[in-house]
């Protein structure tokens, strides 16, 4: 299993602060909260294989191998210890590299993600993937933009919403099925005993995909868990609500700033 050299920025300065971004995204996803942090921290944050400037390796990519090109980033820089956000697929590269290298993660936050999926949820998940593979991605992406945001705020922003599409549209369709597969096909919940680090848990009251139900059911199974739930915003809550979501997750990395 081979690492790439993934294409990252650097923003701040204190303890390292590595940013997890989530399907067909980009690095620019964490740009709503980092004024927020960085007088405290470097903020790390870079395109998944595949993604943005990153390279494109052949498909398909499986969860260990977006952990370990984050492990080749750490080791790349040269930090000795880390903190680790992620957003949805990205909240699952995030436990599963502190399980895979705890000595070298501090903290995680998992933000917008799922474990403890029933046969229901999954079933749903099968069929979006489906979709997309006969009808194609962004016949389909109206549905999963409703999944993402709040009426209101697609009302309000069709710029950013616009924005975010063109990500998507500008992700290669191999990648972006790829990687939609390892967050459908990841089950957290054998394993999640074993993050003994800090981790805070938190998404959006109105996320169908990664509810409260799921989010509750990891904050149980993580040892060191602390849960917040935001009311009234859906999946994409570092677009449509960073102002809510960075006073949590900087009063949880000062916490354990190590």
């Amino acid at each position: 299993m081979t690492a790439i050299e993934v294409s990252y920025r650097i923003e701040g300065a204190g303890p390292p602060l590595y940013m997890v971004h989530g399907i067909g995204s980009r690095a620019v996803m964490w740009d709503g909260i980092i004024p927020a942090l960085k007088d405290k921290f470097s903020c790390v944050s870079f395109d998944l294989r595949g993604h943005g400037a990153s390279p494109a390796p052949a498909v398909p990519y499986s969860l260990d191998q977006l952990v370990e090109d984050l492990e080749a980033l750490r080791a790349r820089l040269g930090h000795d210890k880390i903190h680790i956000i992620g957003h949805s697929l990205g909240g699952m590269i995030g436990p599963a590299y502190a399980r895979a290298h705890p000595e070298r993660t501090l903290s995680v936050t998992l933000l917008s993600t799922a474990a403890g999926r029933t046969e229901e949820d999954r079933a749903k998940l099968r069929g979006v993937i489906a979709a997309m593979e006969e009808k194609g991605i962004i016949p389909v992406l109206g549905t999963l933009v409703e999944r993402w945001y709040t009426d209101d705020f697609i009302a309000a922003r069709p710029d950013l919403i616009e924005a975010r599409i063109k990500q998507v549209n500008d992700t290669p369709g191999d990648v972006f099925l790829s990687v939609f597969h390892v967050y459908a096909e990841t089950e957290m919940a054998p394993w999640l005993h074993e993050v003994a680090c800090p981790c805070l848990v938190l998404t959006g009251e109105q996320d169908g995909a990664c509810s409260p139900r799921h989010n509750r059911f990891m904050a149980d199974a993580l040892p060191d868990a602390e849960l917040v739930i935001l009311d009234n915003i859906k999946h994409s809550i570092l677009i449509e609500g960073p102002d809510r979501v960075a006073p949590h997750v900087r009063e949880f990395l000062l916490k354990h700033r190590g």
